[in-house]
């Protein structure tokens, strides 16, 4: 699936509600950041991170279908 960083930007902005969760989804699919970065950066797990990821995945890659 391809998609550019302006629009996952602003799928992830209309779609998820949760800030952290926001934050996590852009520094993964946006920066490319890893996951155990991103897990020091809010002071998680890496699991916490996988679910937060899992949990949200769906709710913003089912908009890159629509126009």
């Amino acid at each position: 699936m391809e998609y550019t960083n302006s629009r996952l930007r602003e799928i992830v902005g209309d779609y998820v509600h949760d800030e952290r969760a926001r934050v996590i989804l852009l520094r993964k699919y946006a920066d490319n950041a890893t996951l155990e970065r991103i897990a020091e950066e809010q002071e998680l797990s890496v699991s916490q991170v996988k679910r937060i990821i899992k949990k949200h995945y769906y709710q913003v890659f089912r908009h890159f279908d629509e126009k």
